[in-house]
């Protein structure tokens, strides 16, 4: 472990130590402190993480991948992000790769081969029915455990990785090129029979302890996958059954129409070789050699015929009539002979003999109409074996593929493979608005439609984040599957503060939990103008844009204040009488000197407890009013007020209260 590698991700999973490193990641065992137990975590690379719009594609491919639940793959349990990272948590298989088995144990016996083979078959039959499609078969992503059961791992992280680009760029090739098919290796669209091609090398290398392709560099193996025939498993060692040579190599067919059409047929093709049944898999043909012809003179064809003849006497005449014989048959086997000098010379001419074109160039028909596809081969002196598949809305009744391509030459009369796509069988669209971008993928796959999901902002209160608000074509449409369908959805959900001012505290909370938003801290105010109990503000005010799930603050109303009345001038009984008729509380004060008559035993100085609050000013209900009475100048009254407050000489000052 680096110095810069947590050793706790999530504050669940404690590193324990590296167990493998690969193309995108480096895999630690690690303890599940929570449930207490081993797990694999994986843990992509730095540069990956960087990537957006990678990551995006792992978490769904992630997410797609934790969905499959088979003995023989390897489940994963959890993934998520710590510091500049993304991890995944799968489970920890106590066994050791299938490429250090092949390392050390190759050849590997046959029975036992297609054994592990038939299980990874499995694997990706189940996986292929859910939509997820493999793309990186190879040994080392096969698990052997102690006990010999076997498991898949890493599902979906080589379409992570090259879901938008090409297989090679700038001659680099993207995943593993010793294992992966000849149409990954020319950047064509894959699917299950990819995996299947993949597995055949797997087999062909556990079998023979060998691959069937090797080079400097990846693009040179990359170019044998697509335009060189492997050597036979049996050629290497001659002691493999024909049947799983068989096998192998249907598999490993250059044209996917012509592999095993599911993981599902290959594996139930390797449980009859097991079995010791006969398997439905061809075997690979054997080098014709046609019966050789003689060619002879008309001259040794007589002496042949003369050898033949038993010795007797023979009178004149009949030696005669012999001799006229002799000559007829002379004539007419020269004849016969000439005829067959000129087929020979006639057939060599074909075959580029006796000054005839040995080899024509082989046209390109891909993208053409069969019957013209057809016609091109046939002119170039070649004969076409057609083959159908069905076909997609983009190459329907269309030459999707040929072999060999268009690019070399041929001996003449040899065959040319092409294979003509069908009519695109249709579906109906599933219907994915309100449900989760994940899902509607899921559904459309599963339907045979291809997608686009594209993010939007949405400030609807009716929406979520991750929610399809928008599909097109809509869904119930009936169209030929391999269309696209473009799905809107919700990202960085946002919401509008509604407008809940005058509305009572019970309906305002109602309002917010509608709109996706919670009620925050409420706080009390009075309010000249709101009723009691209706909100008066919010925070963030009414009409911002926050994200959903926000927490809005509410000021609610007490009721409308009291204005401080004037009590200057007024007897203690009317000043009591006039604070406690507001309902304000009413406290007697000090005592305070004052100068003018008119104040002598009156109100002479007033304030509201906790406030500047003048008179005139609202203030809260129920808030207190001290009042002061004044008395003479020269009193030297002293003693403690009504309200308990000390009292003390009394003097004048211009500010009683202060």
């Amino acid at each position: 472990m680096s110095q810069s590698t947590p050793s706790i991700y999530n504050g669940r999973y404690e590193l324990r130590s590296q167990i493998a490193r690969g193309g995108t990641a480096q895999v630690y065992l690690a303890h599940d402190i929570l449930l207490d137990r081993p797990v694999a975590l994986k843990v992509l690379y730095p540069e990956l993480s960087a990537d957006t719009s990678f990551v995006e594609r792992f978490r769904r491919e992630a997410q797609a991948a934790a969905n499959l639940s088979h003995p023989n793959i390897v489940p994963i349990f959890d993934w998520g992000e710590s510091g500049n990272t993304y991890f995944i948590v799968m489970e920890y298989v106590d066994g050791e790769p299938l490429s250090a088995l092949i390392r050390t144990q190759a050849p590997i016996e046959a029975a036992q081969a297609a054994n592990a083979a038939a299980d990874v078959a499995k694997a990706l039959s189940y996986a292929h029915r859910h939509g997820v499609v493999h793309r990186d078969i190879k040994p080392g992503n096969i698990l052997i455990t102690h006990d010999g059961q076997v498991k898949v791992t890493d599902f979906g992280i080589a379409r992570a990785i090259g879901a938008d680009e090409q297989a090679t760029q700038s001659g680099l090739v993207m995943g593993t090129a010793t294992y992966f098919s000849p149409e990954q290796a020319q950047g064509l669209e894959v699917d299950g029979r990819s995996d299947i091609y993949s597995l055949g090398v797997v087999l062909y290398e556990m079998v023979t302890g060998r691959t069937p392709f090797t080079g400097d560099t990846p693009v040179a193996i990359a170019y044998q996958h697509v335009r060189e025939q492997p050597p036979t498993p049996r050629s290497i060692i001659p002691t493999i059954p024909s049947a799983l040579e068989a096998i192998i190599l249907q598999s490993m067919a250059k044209l996917p129409a012509e592999r095993y059409r599911s993981a599902d047929e290959m594996r139930a093709d390797l449980d009859r070789f097991v079995r010791g049944q006969t398997v439905l898999a061809a075997p690979p043909q054997e080098a014709y050699s046609g019966p050789a012809t003689e060619v002879i003179s008309a001259r040794d064809l007589q002496d042949r015929l003369a050898a033949t003849a038993p010795a007797e006497e023979l009178t004149e005449q009949e030696l005669e009539r012999r001799a006229s014989n002799t000559r007829r048959w002379a004539i007419g086997a020269g004849a016969l002979v000439i005829a067959l000098i000129m087929l020979i010379v006639f057939g060599g001419q074909q075959l580029g003999y006796f000054g005839g074109k040995l080899y024509y160039n082989v046209p390109s028909v891909v993208g053409m109409r069969p019957a013209a596809a057809v016609q091109a081969i046939k002119t170039a002196k070649l004969t076409v074996v057609e083959r159908n598949v069905a076909g997609t809305v983009a190459n329907e009744h269309t030459v999707i593929a040929q072999s060999p391509d268009g690019s070399g030459t041929l001996r003449s009369g040899s065959p040319v493979v092409i294979i003509v796509a069908g009519a695109a069988p249709s579906a109906r669209v599933p219907a994915v608005i309100t449900k989760t971008v994940t899902v509607a993928e899921t559904l459309l796959t599963h339907a045979g439609f291809r997608w686009l999901a594209v993010p939007v902002a949405s400030v609807s209160a009716n929406t979520h984040q991750n929610e399809v608000i928008k599909e097109s074509p809509a869904g119930g449409v009936r169209l030929p599957k391999g269309t696209l369908v473009t799905i809107s959805y919700v990202q960085n959900h946002t919401v509008i503060v509604p407008k809940i001012a005058n509305d009572s505290q019970v309906q305002a909370g109602a309002a917010l939990v509608k709109a996706n938003l919670n009620v925050g801290t409420v706080t009390n105010a009075y309010s000249p103008t709101v009723p009691l109990g209706e909100v008066i503000s919010t925070s963030p005010a009414i009409g911002s844009t926050v994200k959903q799930g926000a927490s809005i603050d509410l000021t609610v109303s007490t009721g409308p204040g009291v204005v401080v009345p004037s009590l200057i001038g007024d007897s203690e009984a009317q000043a009591v009488a006039t604070i406690t008729g507001l309902g304000l509380r009413a406290q007697k004060g000090a005592p305070i000197g004052v100068t003018t008559a008119g104040y002598v035993g009156n109100v002479a100085a007033q304030r509201v407890v906790g406030s500047t609050a003048k008179v005139g000013d609202q203030v809260a209900p129920n808030s207190i009013v001290v009042y002061r009475i004044g008395v003479e100048t020269n009193s030297g009254t002293t003693g403690t007020s009504g309200a308990g407050f000390p009292t003390a000489t009394v003097t004048t000052t211009p500010n009683p209260f202060g």
